[in-house]
């Protein structure tokens, strides 16, 4: 499958006027905070037609304004959507919106973003024969490269994950994950409390051990009656979004490393 026929959807809704990271830096809007002299929104853009999807490419974001200002020339490339209350409804929202799959997920702070980690993605996604998949790293992956930086981290089956803030939904079956995520938020911090919503069987493997990431998706495919599937990264960057200071000061040094490369 040619990328052209992938859609995308940013998430770049902000945490309202006191988002730590506009608020640390004096920005009106998190989404135009500026990684190494470019809007992190425009980063994001900007990987995503290197990649070659179909644009415009949604933007779900709070604020038209700041969005036009961080993406600049590259206003065409992008259509916004008003957000929902949360980044799982507004999400649905958006892929709604254009009504044609599959469809690339993603948020406004992934500043580290790249052609190849979207490409990757793609890649898996279609040979994985799965409805709705998300990306993960492990925390081997992440700590090889970035032992100073601190991520979430779920403890499945003794394989420790942080999530990737990519997604990929390619038929309307996937959306079940959606929309059960949008009653799920809440809870992303609280692992255990996470797995309950799934029912008492994922909820006792996970106390004894026994979830992996693999068997956690089987058990969530089981319970919604579709095919969801963990997608391993092998780039640690795509773990890194950019949350607080110590990640924009990390995002920062590999973004400069990458231009003394090239």
């Amino acid at each position: 499958m040619a990328a052209s026929a992938w859609h995308a959807v940013i998430l770049a809704a902000s945490r309202g006027a006191d988002d730590p990271m506009a608020k640390a830096t004096g920005v009106a809007h998190k989404c135009a905070l500026p990684v190494a002299g470019v809007a992190m929104l425009r980063r994001v853009v900007e990987a995503l037609v290197e990649a070659g999807l179909a644009e415009p490419f949604g933007v779900s974001i709070d604020n038209a304004e700041a969005a036009r200002g961080a993406v600049g020339a590259a206003l065409h490339r992008i259509k916004i959507v008003a957000p929902k209350n949360s980044a799982p409804a507004s999400a649905h929202a958006a892929i709604a919106d254009v009504g044609r799959f599959p469809f690339l997920v993603t948020t406004g702070d992934h500043a580290l973003l790249t052609r190849e980690m979207v490409e990757y993605m793609l890649e898996q996604s279609e040979k994985s024969g799965a409805d709705v998949l998300a990306a993960l790293a492990t925390s081997d992956v992440i700590n090889a490269a970035y032992p100073e930086t601190k991520r979430t981290y779920f403890n499945l089956g003794g394989t420790r994950v942080s999530g990737c803030n990519l997604f990929a939904v390619m038929n309307a079956d996937g959306l079940k994950l959606v929309e059960l995520w949008e009653t799920i938020e809440r809870d992303r911090k609280r692992p255990w409390k996470l797995v309950s919503h799934f029912g008492a069987k994922p909820l006792v493997y996970y106390l004894c051990g026994w979830l992996t990431p693999h068997v956690a998706f089987r058990l969530i495919s089981e319970k919604l009656g579709i095919k969801a599937a963990p997608i391993f990264m092998p780039f640690a960057e795509a773990a890194i979004d950019v949350d607080k200071p110590s990640d924009l000061e990390l995002a920062e040094r590999i973004l400069l490393g990458r231009g003394k490369r090239s």
